[in-house]
């Protein structure tokens, strides 16, 4: 984040007149982004309620109604921050790689590595926001969006071992949706690496074999 906000200090002490409407609009996005980083690391490091909108201007070194302009203070940030996880760049190619895929255990094995390479880069955050989501209906809204994200790409899953007539008898695509829910959502991982102290990798090597049997049978 210190690159974003030392190339937004520098743009702030242009000689009057300098700053073309590009580079105005540039000084915009990177306000913004700089507001939204610093936002992502205070609450993953303190916590929804101990950060404040005073320590996120701070941190992106703007002024605490900027933070308000531009992000929506807390609330707003938050949200803009799961969004952004759910419409992430790579999102497409993930949905693209499901549809492609053609054997059932390779498309198991591809979830369930993909939960986890996803729950590696966003666990600080939504573990913050769990807490939250508890006391705050605006993090829990946060949180619905981030669940209707990861709920999508099982239910993609699900129809997709169905075409291929993997089932196990008695799965259908709404049982195997839960089903995958239930092993590869968030709070899932946190009871395997926070209650057990599972590692990751002994974490994936159970699911495989466990989703593997739970859809599809021996």
């Amino acid at each position: 984040m210190s690159s974003v906000v030392d190339k937004i200090h520098v743009m702030t002490n242009e000689p009057d007149g300098a700053a073309a409407p590009g580079r105005r609009s540039e000084y915009a996005q990177l306000t913004r982004q700089a507001i939204v980083e610093a936002a992502r690391e205070l609450f993953t490091r303190k916590g929804y309620f101990a950060t404040k909108v005073e320590d996120i201007a701070k941190a992106a070194r703007v002024a605490p109604a900027t933070v308000y302009a531009v992000g929506g203070g807390k609330n707003g940030l938050l949200r803009t921050l799961i969004e952004a996880g759910a419409k992430d760049e790579n999102i497409p190619q993930i949905l693209a790689r499901i549809e492609s895929i053609t054997e059932p255990r390779d498309l198991i094995r591809f979830v369930v590595h993909t939960t986890r390479v996803k729950f590696e880069e966003w666990s600080g955050l939504m573990r913050q926001v769990a807490a939250a989501a508890v006391q705050e209906p605006g993090v829990r809204e946060s949180e619905r969006i981030a669940h209707e994200g990861l709920r999508g790409g099982l239910a993609l899953t699900a129809r997709r071992l169905m075409e291929m007539g993997a089932f196990r008898p008695g799965v259908d695509v709404d049982r195997a949706t839960d089903l995958l829910w239930i092993y590869l959502c968030n709070a899932a991982y946190f009871i395997r690496t926070d209650d057990l102290g599972w590692s990751l990798d002994q974490s994936e090597t159970w699911l495989n074999e466990t989703l593997t049997f739970a859809l599809l049978g021996s």
